[in-house]
């Protein structure tokens, strides 16, 4: 997930059938039967085995481009623009089981998948061993996906004072009752995205890394940053370097700071199995293509609108063309455009590359629509979203929910 979200992602799936882009197998709201002891979720343990993951639960996905799950921006439409661009592996956004178990239909919503995905996985925040192997055995019943990722990164305080996403990595376990309970009922595998910490100085991935292994994790997405450091400094390649030997034989993806070709070449020198793509991607998701094809590509504001223009249609397609319809596209179109004001056009860089932590100058494009495109300014992004959508309507207001595409 894009770290600094401000609040869960129930809104940004679409109105259809939850399920994975195939009707027949879409899920109606189901009532949970919760696994209320630890009694209880130790004899359900004990009935499924406790046999070692078998082949069939392996992820070979080495030396492939992930696109992160990245709450709020990384709806499905956005993520049909970075299919198009290269991307190989694609994420839901950030599910909370508890809401899954209720049969909320925004949140099953999120785990729709569009066809185009050909390597999907959907990723499931909880606090509670129980509560997350239930939701995994009815994913794996009701959803076709390719893989079911934890997070175990996200650092917003509504998620981490209830002792999900990164307190579980001081919570071991729980971590593990999560981990070794999703694995026994998924016959997909199961991965986990992690940070290096909670405190800024105190590193855990490293001693986690050997346990995740032998609870049976597939692969694991290291974040080089702590829950303290949020996006106050660069990420710690060095320390994921030193990761990647704990994880051995399980494959390791590193993620943080890659903006360029030379930053995912330098990352893959680090020895990972490959690398995760996140705020890189919102910024330009033309990113994948400048990886395969090793260049620089000066896109031109004409040919950037033509992106925004076919995530507005992928948008109305996906949330509807009705008012509610086009409005919901709107909002997160805007929502994605406070990262893409962020993108400098190469021809006007003094130096390549562009630094993902550096705060772009005020600058004249070489068009208007370059000009209007670097805008910090939101009303400056709502006139973007007028060019494509219609007038707002008169009383509305708009804040983004991400504080990482802030500066501080």
């Amino acid at each position: 997930m894009a770290e600094g979200a401000a609040e869960a992602p129930a809104e940004s799936g679409g109105g259809g059938t939850p399920g994975a882009g195939q009707p027949e197998r879409g899920v109606a709201p189901i009532k949970p039967q919760y696994l209320t002891t630890k009694e209880q979720f130790h004899e359900f343990l004990e009935a499924k085995g406790q046999e070692e993951p078998s082949q069939e639960t392996k992820l070979d996905i080495s030396g492939k481009l992930y696109l992160a799950p990245l709450t709020t921006c990384g709806n499905l439409p956005f993520r049909r623009i970075c299919k198009r661009f290269g991307a190989d592996v694609t994420c839901g956004e950030m599910a909370v089981c508890t809401n899954l178990l209720q049969g909320q239909t925004s949140e099953w919503a999120l785990l729709k998948r569009h066809p185009c995905e050909d390597i999907f996985g959907v990723q499931l925040e909880g606090a509670f061993p129980d509560t997350m192997t239930k939701c995994a055995e009815l994913l794996n019943r009701t959803i076709e996906v390719d893989f079911v990722d934890i997070n175990v990164g996200c650092p917003i305080d509504l998620v981490y004072k209830k002792g999900g996403g990164c307190a579980l990595m001081n919570r071991s376990a729980k971590f593990q009752q999560i981990v070794r309970g999703m694995n026994q009922v998924l016959d997909v595998p199961l991965t986990v995205k992690i940070r290096t910490g909670v405190q800024e100085r105190v590193n855990l991935a490293h001693r986690l890394l050997p346990e995740l292994r032998d609870w049976g994790a597939a692969l694991v997405t290291l974040h080089g940053r702590s829950r303290e450091q949020r996006y106050t400094k660069l990420a710690d390649w060095r320390y994921i370097e030193q990761c990647v030997m704990a994880a051995s034989p399980m494959p390791l993806f590193g993620n943080g700071d890659i903006l360029s070709y030379e930053d995912a070449n330098q990352a893959m020198k680090t020895g990972v199995a490959g690398i995760m793509i996140a705020r890189g991607a919102l910024l330009k998701p033309w990113l994948f293509t400048e990886i395969k094809e090793q260049r620089h590509w000066d896109i031109s504001s004409s040919e950037r609108m033509d992106i925004l223009r076919d995530f507005t249609h992928y948008g109305l397609e996906h949330w509807g063309s009705d008012t509610q319809g086009v409005e919901k596209t709107r909002r997160f179109l805007l929502e994605w455009l406070s990262f893409l004001c962020r993108y400098v056009p190469v021809g006007l860089l003094e130096r390549l590359p562009q630094r993902i932590n550096e705060r772009p100058p005020y600058y004249m494009g070489r068009d208007y629509l370059e000009t209007l495109m670097a805008s910090q300014k939101a009303a400056d992004w709502i006139r973007i979203s007028e060019m494509l959508l219609g007038p707002v309507p008169p009383t509305f207001v708009f804040l983004p929910k991400h504080k990482a595409n802030a500066y501080k």
